[in-house]
């Protein structure tokens, strides 16, 4: 189980980038190994299982365990490297299509509240987390930003496309502009056109009352294809952590493992 959730080739990848361990006390238990933790924070990702029935015999160590190593990788910024990583690993060999990116959206419950929550309005006014997300024309995730359910799609336009880092080329500088941005309705705004011109991108906005819902989906329909393999980590279909950080933690953890299984097929 463990060599499938945590295969030599991506733990090689995850190794270098892992944050130097603090000095402990000769005396006392030794400390987790960080491979073994990372794959009980795997297990739950993939199962959906709470921390506390984690058991013991997939990590060789407690679910708390694995939680406490979760938010301190994620407080030394490990995740975000992991998935810049797999981003540069993919550009360096061709394999980001930088001529058009699509954005969309998408609510999960919130079960325990916690801070990037609002009241869904499509699910009666319960907690609610907005998952946003820019992928590019093969659907790999660039960015992902996480808020309250009530916050229109719209408004994290921005902050959506700020949030990709700058991705190494083989020749100039790094990258982080899509040539073209498709989105839907929902994103048919002036200032978004606005925003996307000032940044050097040509909008590809659907403008509603205008076009048919038929033609929609023609470059838009990747980035609810990833979604759906976002969804395929279990834990991330309902949102149970209180902190926004917790539940980011996994969702770019799900992203760099999409991109390290494209890197399998193509580099």
């Amino acid at each position: 189980m463990a060599k499938k959730l945590l295969p030599d080739d991506l733990w090689a990848e995850v190794a270098p980038l892992m944050p130097v361990p603090a000095a402990r006390p000769k005396s006392g238990r030794p400390p987790v190994a960080a491979r073994d933790a990372l794959i009980g924070i795997l297990f739950v990702l993939y199962t959906g299982i709470p921390w506390e029935r984690l058991p013991f015999e997939v990590a060789g160590c407690s679910g708390m365990t694995c939680w406490r190593r979760l938010r301190d990788w994620q407080n030394a910024g490990l995740w975000d490297k992991l998935h810049r990583h797999m981003l540069d690993r993919l550009n360096l060999a061709g394999e980001i299509d930088w001529s058009r990116a699509s954005v969309d959206a998408s609510s999960v419950p919130a079960k325990k509240g916690g801070d990037a929550t609002g009241p869904n309005p499509t699910d009666r006014g319960k907690p609610g987390a907005k998952r946003h997300i820019m992928v590019d024309r093969a659907g790999i995730p660039l960015a992902l930003v996480l808020t309250g359910a009530n916050r229109h799609d719209s408004m994290a336009l921005t902050d959506v496309v700020e949030a990709v880092h700058p991705v190494r080329q083989k020749r100039g500088r790094p990258r982080k502009r899509p040539a073209k941005f498709h989105a839907d309705k929902g994103y048919d705004f002036d200032r978004c056109r606005r925003d996307l011109r000032a940044r050097s991108i040509t909008p590809r906005i659907a403008r509603r009352g205008v076009e048919t819902s038929s033609h929609l989906g023609k470059h838009r329909w990747v980035v609810e294809r990833t979604f759906a393999w976002i969804n395929q980590f279990r834990r991330l279909i309902v949102r149970y952590e209180r902190h926004a950080d917790l539940y980011r933690a996994f969702l770019v953890i799900a992203a760099a493992i999409i991109c390290f299984r494209a890197t399998e097929r193509f580099c």
